[in-house]
């Protein structure tokens, strides 16, 4: 009995001390500003529909797509939209928040901003100098916040913002109520602490050294990347030579170009879209009505004329997108239209996204405004 009980009493022991052994779980470490951790769960293997009330919006790898969605009844309430997401962004920002912003009138921006001055995040603006003068913008100004104006002759047509040196925002949304609830407009998020360090390059060239238009300097540091297999390419205009870029992808397109195009006066793309009908590709596209009947130099009567699909849109707002769909492989976003304007006198950015998934995305939002389109 004695040995029974030596050796439970050894066995009781044992199991104690080997507890008592175990290394004590140290808590995480709190994720920095520049971690991949400190972005969402994000999905690698498939696109996951991020809930919207006012939108579609999906979640890809490192990325999130954004479409507005102006035929929605509930658009009208003007709540729900894709300045949600972006004003929650904002709100956790622990750094800084950097916005090129052609337009803001946006009252969730405007007090996402104000919170994020309030808590010690470096928050600078860079806006068209005739549109500062409006209510956002000079509460924005008056709480203490940097806003530039570009006064020069072009445009400061940007719409941008890079958070905590990490992420960006951009595609052709203004951040107007308009914008998000009346247009047609995209806007992607990208986690990308290189691509970060494009926009923020560009900017502090603007908010810096005041070099707008054409007194821009062409040093972008990262201008092709390669994030989880996907190329991008980033351009701003009017110093990257992005008209050059786009044609040779035009003109390299073997099957199909879609586009969705605010403004298209640029000939030169308008008669490689006309070339690639002849050589047998499928040539579509979507264009807004204002500007289809006021614009001197459209392209619309010429595509029209050579029996390509191109439609009007049939949005009572702004039909503003500025992409191309290139097949089906290769999406062009951004600020930019297809115009002179666009390549030598405005401030602009582009993104070129190799990546069939998000060309498939942008190729829905296209069937979308086309299926809304004037018959």
């Amino acid at each position: 009995m004695s040995r029974r009980l030596t050796l439970l009493l050894f066995l009781i022991i044992f199991s104690l001390s080997g507890c008592d052994l175990l290394p004590e779980t140290a808590p995480a470490p709190e994720p920095g500003p520049d971690s991949a951790e400190s972005a969402p769960t994000l999905h690698p293997d498939k696109l996951v529909e991020i809930p919207l009330q006012v939108g579609y919006s999906y979640r890809g790898p490192f990325y999130e797509i954004y479409f507005t969605d102006p035929f929605s009844p509930e658009a009208k309430t003007i709540e729900g939209g894709l300045d949600v997401p972006l004003a929650q962004a904002i709100e956790s920002a622990r750094l800084s928040v950097d916005v090129a912003a052609y337009s803001l009138s946006l009252g969730s921006i405007r007090n996402a901003l104000l919170n994020a001055s309030e808590r010690g995040v470096r928050v600078r603006l860079i806006m068209e100098s005739g549109n500062m003068d409006r209510p956002v913008p000079q509460t924005l100004i008056a709480a203490g916040i940097p806003i530039k104006g570009d006064f020069m002759d072009g445009l400061m047509h940007n719409k941008f913002v890079v958070i905590d040196r990490a992420e960006v925002w951009t595609g052709s949304m203004n951040l107007t109520t308009n914008g998000v609830y009346e247009d047609n407009n995209n806007l992607v998020r990208i986690y990308s602490p290189q691509l970060a360090e494009n926009y923020t390059v560009e900017f502090n060239e603007m908010f810096e050294k005041g070099f707008f238009g054409p007194n821009a300097v062409a040093k972008t540091p990262n201008p092709q990347l390669t994030i989880d297999g996907i190329d991008i390419e980033t351009y701003f205009s009017p110093d990257d030579g992005v008209a050059q870029r786009l044609a040779e992808l035009l003109r390299n397109a073997q099957s199909s170009i879609y586009f969705l195009a605010y403004s298209f006066t640029a000939d030169d793309f308008g008669e490689i879209l006309l070339d690639k009908q002849l050589d047998g590709l499928k040539i579509a596209g979507i264009m807004e009505e204002e500007q289809v009947r006021s614009n001197q130099g459209t392209e619309y009567d010429p595509f029209k004329e050579a029996g390509l699909s191109v439609y009007i849109d049939g949005n009572s707002g702004q039909m503003h997108h500025k992409v191309f769909i290139i097949d089906q492989q290769i999406v062009v976003l951004g600020s930019y239209n297809f115009s002179a304007s666009a390549e030598q006198r405005n401030d602009e950015n582009v993104l070129i996204i190799h990546d069939p998934r998000v060309a498939e995305l942008y190729h829905d939002e296209f069937q979308r405004v086309v299926n809304a389109s004037q018959k």
